[in-house]
């Protein structure tokens, strides 16, 4: 070997790319199992069941005594298709999205350590790091499809049965139809960031315990405590950091001006939620022995 060579730079290990590719291929997998899986599957079509139901009953009884009423925004869906959204997110959010949501999140982990192939998939060169960050985004995304199913079938639902025209707010004041649907795609997309506090309490449950029921069951009844909790006024002083409280907060894009302060209060929860039981399932996953 000549002194030139003996100089010659070494070549760049290899293993980061390989663990780049192994998250990758691991997130690819995570996606597969939980949009394939029947479970999942099923939840999507039962939450996309809501809207079309909803609005079947209201245009069956729109001609009768009951036209135009009903709680929240179901009295407004016959005179506009696009209320049908609002209406059937307004009546998921309290137990239908929380349920499914929390099915799918709370089973990330516990359903690996229960099935036995938890610890296969900590051989994978990736690290349980990002393992629980690729759960997280399978959870994250199923929660997305679950407004989605909701929010697509009322639309095409509500187009179909009553039509589409100029939104009245609830200030009076009537918008364009554009306008409309800008507003309800942001009522989407807000309601869609609430859950991802859900989420994170779901994934850290998940962690504590090798029965996935007991997982999804514990994320369910923190939404559902929650809930409770909000209607208490004694317990005023905390209403503002519970999960559920600003949930129906996407009602300021239905004003004529949204309080921008409303909505980013309501995301910041969502934001602190995530942070806290985020870091609490990290923690957890990260230092826990795995025996299944």
């Amino acid at each position: 070997m000549s002194p030139a060579d003996s100089h010659a730079p070494l070549p760049a290990p290899a293993e980061p790319a390989r663990r780049r590719g192994a998250f990758a291929r691991t997130v690819r997998a995570e996606l597969r199992l939980v949009l394939g899986r029947r479970r999942n599957v099923v939840l999507l079509i039962g939450l996309a069941l809501v809207p079309l139901l909803l609005g079947v009953v209201l245009y069956v009884t729109q001609s009768g005594a009951f036209a135009g009423q009903g709680p929240g925004f179901i009295g407004r869906v016959t005179g506009n298709g696009l209320f049908l959204v609002i209406a059937s997110l307004f009546l998921c959010l309290p137990f239908l999205l929380p349920l499914c949501i929390g099915i799918a999140s709370g089973d990330a982990i516990a359903g690996e350590a229960s099935a036995g192939t938890l610890r296969y998939l900590l051989v994978v060169p990736v690290g349980r790091g990002r393992l629980l960050v690729s759960k997280a985004i399978g959870a994250l995304v199923f929660a997305a499809c679950a407004v989605l199913a909701v929010a697509l079938t009322g639309l095409v639902a509500g187009a179909a049965l009553f039509g589409v025209g100029d939104v009245t707010l609830l200030s009076g004041t009537t918008v364009s139809v554009g306008d409309g649907l800008l507003r309800v795609a942001a009522v989407v997309v807000y309601v869609g960031l609430s859950m991802t506090g859900l989420v994170a309490v779901g994934l850290f449950f998940s962690t504590l315990t090798e029965v996935p029921v007991g997982a999804m069951a514990a994320t369910v009844v923190v939404a559902i405590v929650s809930g409770v909790l909000d209607q208490l006024p004694q317990l005023s002083a905390i209403h503002g950091g519970l999960l559920t409280h600003h949930w129906l907060d996407f009602a300021e894009f239905l004003r004529l001006e949204p309080d921008p302060g409303v909505l980013v209060q309501g995301l910041a929860v969502q934001a602190a939620w995530l942070l806290v039981f985020g870091s609490l399932a990290w923690a957890r996953f990260t230092t826990a022995d795995v025996s299944s």
